[in-house]
C-alpha cells in the first residue's frame, strides 16, 4: 500500500482552476494563453501545509478552510446521479455466490494533482465497466507533495452509482519514507475548545456536497502514542455520527494500532479491533485488512468479526494486482474456497493494470485485458474455465443489477472512444473519455448459449448507434447463439415494447429477442427465455429499427434480456447490435430544456478559446446533458457531455472567420431523447 501511494508522489501536479476573461456570453476581451480554467478532482492537507513551495501546478489547500460557497470547481466535481438499488439476480454458475465475499476496488484514476473533473480529450483511460462484481470504489491517491484528503471526480461517482456501486474518498497519512508528518495526523484528529473534531465535519461536508458515499481512512505515519489512538478513534465515532444522517460509510486501513504505531497486522485483532468495533458498537464499516495477511489471520479475523456481532463480510483482505494483474500469486482459499464458505471479503489493490501494463491502450485492447481479468480465462461467466489460476470474480461472486424499472436503455457505450457518435452518425472525429456518460452495461460479460462454435462477443469501437461503442457478434455460426444481456426486474404491461437498433455486416442473419418471466431454478441453470421473433437482417452496414411487441407478456416481470442469432447460411457473420431500449409506448415525450446557458469564464488565443459553461438543470429526470457547436453551414458538431449541468471545454476552435461561435446543450433522457437547445455564443 505505502509503494503504491509513494509512487503517487512523484507523480505531477495541478494548477488552480484560474479565473479567466469575463463570463457572459459575448465576451471579447482576450485572455494570455497560460491561463488554465480546468477544474480539476480536489485534493487538501487537513490542515497545516507542507514547508516550501509547492511543486509546478501543484495548488496546496487547507481542508479545514474549505466551504462549498469558496470552490470554484463545485459544480464541476459535483456528482448528480443517486445511489441506484441493487438485486442479485440467481448467479449464472454454481461457484458464483450470492451473500458472501464482496469486493472493494482501490483504484487510482488519474495523479492526485491535475486529475480532470469531467473526462479528457482522449480514449486512453480506465473506463471500468465490471461494476456487477464491486460493492465499494476508493478514489486512491494522495501524496505528502501534493494533498492527502482525495475527493473523487464526478464522472466515476455518477458511472459507480448508476450500477448501485458506493465511492470513498481517500484520506492518506503517508509514511514517513514518502513524506509523511505526524503534524498531518495530529491536524486530522484535531479538537476545538468544545471538544468536537472539525476536519471530520469538513470532510462529511465535502462528501455531502460532492455527491459521494464517505471515507478511507489509512493512517500510515510512523512516530504516535496511544493518545494519539485515542483521538484517531474518537474521531471516526465523529466522521461515522456526522456522516451516518447523509449515509456515509468509513472503511478503516489496517496500519496504526491501538499503540498508536503504524504496525500493519494483515488481521483483524485485538490490536486494531477497536478502530473496527469498540465497547460501545461500530466504529468503521469496514476494515481493509493489509497484504501481510495468511490464512490463519484471514481465519481469525472471520472468527473475531463473528464474535463482535459483525459480519465477517466486511472485513477486506487485500489482494494487490498493481504489478502482475491476473498472473498475481493469490493464496484463493484462504479467502474464497470453492468447496466451503467465503471465509472474507476481499479488495483489489490498482486494478487498473489492466490498462498500464498494455503496449497497445487502444479502447479495444484494454476492454478485452479488463473483461478476461474481470470474468476469467473462458470469458464466459457461465463457464469458467477450471483450469485458470486466476479466480476471477464471476467465478465466485455473484453479479448485481440495477435495471428495474421502466423506461430502460442501453447503447453499449462504455464511456469513452475514438468518436462519438448520434444515430449512427460521426457527430465529432475526436477520442473522448467520461465515466459518467457511460450505459449500464450487461453484467455478465459474456454468457454465450451455443450448440456449435462460441462466437466472439465484444464491445467495439469501430462504429456506434450513440456514444464510442456497440456489441458486436462475430464469427461461424453452425448453430443459433444466444447472448445473455441485462438481468431486469421490469415490470410488463400491454403497452411494453422492445426496440433494438442494429446491423449485420456481414452474413444474413435471423434475429430473436429473449424475454424471461423467471429466474433459473438455481445458480447455472440455463435462463428461461421466452424467444420473440424480431427480423431477418442481409448483409449491408445500415443501422436497422426492430420493435417487438411484449404484450403477450403483460402482467408478468421480465427477470432477463437476450439476443439469439440465427446465420443464414455458411459465412461467417458480424452482428452489431448499437441500442436496446424496454418502454412503454405511452411514455415518450421530448424533455424539457436546459435553461440559462452562460459562458461563465474563456480564455483565448488566436483562433482557439477554452470555456467554462454552465446552464440551469432541466426539470424531469434526466440521463445526461451534450454540449454541441454550430458550425457556420448549420451542422452541428459534438464538443462533451456530462451528467452535471457544468462543463469545461478544452478546445473551440473557430470556424474561419466567423465573429461568433454559436454553444447549444440539450437535455437527454433514458431513451435518448434530446430537448430543444439552451444556446448561447462566444465572441471571437
Amino acid at each position: 500500500m505505502a509503494a503504491g501511494a509513494g509512487a503517487l508522489a512523484l507523480a505531477a501536479g495541478s494548477a488552480p482552476a484560474a479565473a479567466a476573461a469575463a463570463g457572459a456570453p459575448g465576451a471579447t476581451a482576450a485572455t494570455p494563453a497560460p491561463v488554465d480554467l480546468a477544474p480539476y478532482a480536489s485534493y487538501w492537507f487537513p490542515d497545516s501545509l507542507p514547508e516550501g513551495s509547492p511543486g509546478p501546478g501543484i495548488v496546496w489547500r487547507s481542508l479545514k478552510q474549505w466551504t462549498p460557497q469558496s470552490d470554484p470547481d463545485l459544480a464541476h466535481n459535483t456528482a448528480t446521479v443517486p445511489l441506484a438499488p441493487r438485486f442479485t439476480p440467481v448467479p449464472p454458475h454454481r461457484g458464483a455466490r450470492a451473500g458472501q465475499a464482496r469486493i472493494a476496488s482501490l483504484v487510482s484514476f488519474g495523479p492526485t494533482a491535475r486529475n480532470p473533473s469531467q473526462g479528457s480529450a482522449t480514449a486512453d483511460s480506465y473506463a471500468l465497466t465490471h461494476w456487477a462484481y464491486i460493492d465499494e470504489l476508493v478514489f486512491w491517491g494522495g501524496s505528502a507533495g501534493e494533498g492527502i484528503v482525495l475527493a473523487p471526480n464526478a464522472p466515476v461517482v455518477d458511472a459507480a452509482h448508476r450500477n448501485g456501486v458506493r465511492v470513498l474518498g481517500n484520506v492518506f497519512l503517508p509514511p514517513a519514507a514518502y513524506g509523511g508528518d505526524l503534524r498531518w495526523t495530529r491536524d486530522l484528529v484535531q479538537r476545538d475548545p468544545l471538544g468536537r473534531f472539525p476536519i471530520a465535519e469538513q470532510l462529511v461536508r465535502v462528501a455531502s456536497a460532492y455527491g459521494f458515499d464517505g471515507w478511507f481512512v489509512n493512517a500510515e505515519t510512523e512516530g504516535g502514542d496511544s493518545e494519539i489512538a485515542t483521538l484517531m478513534r474518537r474521531f471516526l465515532r465523529a466522521l461515522r455520527a456526522a456522516g451516518e444522517p447523509h449515509g456515509l460509510r468509513i472503511t478503516w486501513y489496517d496500519a496504526m494500532n491501538t499503540t498508536g504505531r503504524v504496525g500493519w497486522q494483515g488481521a483483524l485483532n485485538e490490536l486494531n479491533q477497536e478502530f473496527f468495533e469498540d465497547r460501545a458498537g461500530k466504529v468503521a464499516d469496514t476494515m481493509f485488512v493489509d497484504f501481510r495477511w495468511t490464512p490463519q489471520s484471514l481465519a481469525d479475523s472471520g472468527a473475531l468479526a463473528d464474535r463482535l456481532g459483525r459480519s465477517r463480510h466486511e472485513l477486506w483482505a487485500a489482494v494487490d494486482t498493481e504489478s502482475h494483474g491476473w498472473d498475481s500469486a493469490v493464496r484463493w482459499d484462504a479467502i474464497i474456497p470453492r468447496e466451503r464458505d467465503h471465509v472474507v471479503s476481499y479488495g483489489f489493490y490498482r486494478p487498473e493494470w489492466t490498462l498500464s501494463h498494455l503496449t497497445d491502450r487502444s479502447p479495444g485492447a484494454f476492454h478485452r485485458a479488463d473483461d478476461r481479468f474481470w470474468t476469467g480465462r473462458s470469458l464466459d461467466p457461465s463457464r469458467p474455465d477450471p483450469e485458470d489460476p486466476w479466480r476471477a470474480p464471476a467465478t465466485a461472486v455473484a453479479d448485481r443489477s440495477t435495471v428495474a424499472s421502466l423506461p430502460f436503455a442501453c447503447s453499449f457505450n462504455t464511456g469513452h472512444g475514438e468518436r462519438w457518435y448520434e444515430e449512427g452518425e460521426v457527430a465529432s472525429e475526436a477520442p473522448w473519455s467520461h465515466l459518467g456518460l457511460q450505459d449500464r452495461l450487461p453484467g455478465r460479460r459474456w454468457a454465450v448459449d451455443t450448440a456449435g462454435p462460441q462466437p466472439a462477443v465484444t464491445l467495439d469501437f469501430a462504429r456506434a448507434w450513440r456514444g464510442g461503442s456497440s456489441l458486436l457478434v462475430a464469427g461461424p455460426l453452425t448453430a443459433p447463439a444466444a447472448v445473455g444481456l441485462h438481468a431486469t426486474r421490469l415490470a410488463l404491461t400491454r403497452s411494453t415494447v422492445l426496440e433494438l437498433v442494429h446491423a449485420t455486416e456481414a452474413g444474413p442473419v435471423a434475429v430473436e429477442v429473449g424475454v424471461a418471466t423467471r429466474e433459473p431454478a438455481a445458480p447455472g441453470e440455463p435462463v428461461p427465455y421466452t424467444w420473440l421473433r424480431a427480423r431477418t437482417l442481409g448483409a449491408g452496414r445500415a443501422w436497422r429499427r426492430t420493435r417487438v411487441g411484449l404484450s403477450a407478456l403483460a402482467g408478468r416481470t421480465a427477470y432477463g434480456l437476450a439476443v439469439r442469432i440465427t446465420g443464414i447460411g455458411k459465412e461467417a457473420v458480424e452482428w452489431r447490435l448499437g441500442a436496446l431500449s424496454v418502454r412503454d409506448t405511452a411514455a415518450g415525450r421530448r424533455p424539457a430544456p436546459p435553461a440559462a446557458l452562460t459562458v461563465d469564464a474563456a480564455a483565448r488565443h488566436e483562433d482557439r478559446a477554452r470555456l467554462r459553461l454552465s446552464w440551469r438543470r432541466a426539470a424531469g429526470p434526466i440521463r445526461q446533458y451534450t454540449v454541441s457547436r454550430v458550425l457556420p453551414e448549420g451542422t452541428r458538431r459534438f464538443l462533451g457531455g456530462t451528467c452535471g449541468t457544468a462543463l469545461y471545454l478544452p478546445a473551440v476552435q473557430r470556424a474561419g472567420r466567423e465573429r461568433a461561435t454559436v454553444l447549444e446543450v440539450r437535455a437527454v433522457d433514458e431513451l435518448y431523447a434530446a430537448s430543444l437547445p439552451a444556446r448561447t455564443t462566444l465572441t471571437w
